[in-house]
């Protein structure tokens, strides 16, 4: 009677331990794949599933974790991504060169991903790097830098093509790095440095010639604006002497007709005039220096005696 609890007890037990291994709960975005005595029986989907302990097994298969490649009984359904290390290649111009690339799949069946491939990361990785040195090789090096969105289709489309039969979708390829050889990216830094010159060169050059065209176009319009100016003041001057002139011969106008009224119609008023510029002269020339003898014209003695006649028509007249 004393053993029977402790039988029952162990019963109740083993059977907990059967219902739980029987039970496989699957989280979303992942399977299993189930083997019974050896061979392939389920896919579990996610979920609650039940298996038979002991005689039902999860097949396990390769990831890469940390770098290293480990065994898990689950397959992840989701997007992964391996960052594979550099790999030396070699171009069409034989310039040797390091690339590292990342690659973006996914196990689209997970049969094929047990059953067609012993080591799926290690083969993905391996046909990765020879696909990249084939496609590398058909390029040189001007062409590998600047095509590289080129490059990925051509890499995602073969490797997708090649990784269909192990049940692997390839979404996308990114190259990370592209290292040339030191030599090469010296010479690279030289070309870069010489095209940065040529064009500041060039820039000066086109800087310089704008700012002298700049400048004659604005010592064309200096020029311009000084002769206009210089025109302008041509015909001020000129109008100001028109008006001058024409206003010294109105006062001389004037003059004559005062002249003509005090002297009367029996002289000539220009004689009148002609005589005293002759007296004014006359003075200045005998007020020099070195003058001692005055020659005087014929005609101005006949002026001379006009003078006298109206000096002595202003006596009568005092």
């Amino acid at each position: 009677m004393t053993t029977f609890p402790i039988f029952l007890a162990v019963i109740v037990v083993l059977a907990l331990v059967l219902v739980k291994m029987s039970l496989v709960i699957i989280p979303q975005s992942e399977t299993k794949i189930i083997e019974r005595l050896g061979k392939y029986y389920a896919t579990l989907k996610p979920g609650i599933n039940i298996i038979i302990p002991f005689i039902d097994r999860a097949k396990p298969i390769v990831t890469l974790s940390g770098g290293r490649y480990v065994y898990t009984s689950s397959i992840d359904l989701r997007e992964q991504v391996y960052d594979f290390d550099k790999q030396n290649v070699i171009t069409k111009d034989n310039i040797l060169m390091q690339i590292n690339a990342l690659l973006y799949f996914q196990i689209v069946d997970p049969f094929k991903a047990v059953y067609e491939i012993n080591n799926l990361p290690n083969a993905i990785e391996k046909l990765t790097q020879t696909t990249l040195r084939n496609i590398i090789g058909e390029l040189e090096l001007d062409e590998t830098l600047t095509s590289r969105d080129t490059i990925n289709s051509k890499l995602r489309a073969v490797l997708d093509d090649a990784t269909n039969k192990w049940g692997i979708k390839v979404n996308r390829v990114e190259l990370q790095d592209i290292t040339p050889p030191q030599s090469v990216l010296q010479a690279m830094e030289k070309q870069m440095q010489a095209e940065r010159n040529k064009r500041a060169t060039i820039l000066t050059s086109e800087g310089q010639k704008a700012a002298a065209i700049l400048q004659s176009e604005g010592q064309k319009t200096a020029r311009i604006n000084q002769a206009e100016a210089d025109k302008q003041t041509e015909i001020l001057r000129a109008e100001g002497e028109a008006q001058a002139r024409i206003r010294r011969a109105e006062a001389e106008a004037i003059a004559v007709d005062k002249i003509t009224e005090a002297v009367g119609k029996s002289t000539n008023p220009a004689h009148y005039l002609l005589a005293q510029k002759y007296i004014g002269m006359l003075e200045e020339v005998a007020t020099g220096d070195k003058t001692k003898t005055v020659y005087l014209p014929y005609e101005a003695t006949n002026l001379m005696g006009s003078i006298g006649v109206i000096k002595d028509m202003f006596k009568g007249d005092s």
